[in-house]
């Protein structure tokens, strides 16, 4: 099944906000409480839970725990998969321990730097490696997702390094837009961009 990046998204959303919906014991839900949880329509909800072949029912909604096992089913792969973090500066760090048992499915199993003052050693249990090591233990590790963390200066080159090593799905989190070939997936998060578009509605209110 092939679904668009947006319904991707909201799916992911959905299944967050579903787990603590059931984490509060309960059991059943509506599209317009879940809409209300995303500030997006119900028409919009049940066009994507349609989309991956799941019915409520009118007098109960969806069942919670269905819902988010066959959103599970369509996002993550059965056995996982393993992400490195590129660059264990500042932002590199944050991103380990905000992300690390969140999902999973979804692992981070190594983090790559090029100052020999990291490496070595272990960061909030994730082994820390010479970013020289990266084509070797993407293999061994069988690692398929990295995240960029790096300054902007080095996002290309840490970028070109992935690619290199094999890797087919990138999050970007540099502000460095990058070209790559199309058997990656990527994905450009600038915080910056974001900032200030919250910015814009602020002064417009």
């Amino acid at each position: 099944m092939h679904l668009p990046d947006k319904t991707i998204e909201r799916l992911s959303q959905y299944r967050r906000n579903l787990l603590i919906s059931l984490s509060k014991g309960k059991t059943h839900i509506f599209s317009h409480e879940i809409a209300e949880l995303l500030h997006i329509t119900p028409v919009q909800v049940r066009r994507d839970i349609m989309l991956i072949g799941y019915n409520g029912t009118l007098r109960k909604g969806y069942d919670v725990k269905a819902l988010i096992d066959l959103i599970g089913n369509i996002i993550d792969t059965e056995e996982g998969q393993n992400v490195c973090v590129m660059g264990l500066g500042n932002l590199g760090k944050a991103i380990i321990k905000y992300l690390c048992g969140k999902r999973p499915k979804l692992k981070i199993v190594a983090c790559f730097d090029t100052n020999k003052e990291k490496t070595g050693r272990l960061y909030a249990d994730i082994p820390v490696f010479d970013a020289e090591e990266l084509t070797e233990k993407v293999k061994t590790m069988n690692i398929a997702i990295g995240i960029i963390t790096v300054p902007f200066e080095r996002a290309s080159e840490t970028a070109n390094r992935l690619v290199n090593a094999g890797i087919t799905g990138i999050l970007n989190f540099s502000s460095k837009p990058l070209n790559l070939p199309g058997h990656v997936y990527l994905e450009e998060y600038d915080m910056i961009t974001s900032l200030e578009k919250v910015a814009y509605h602020t002064k417009e209110k």
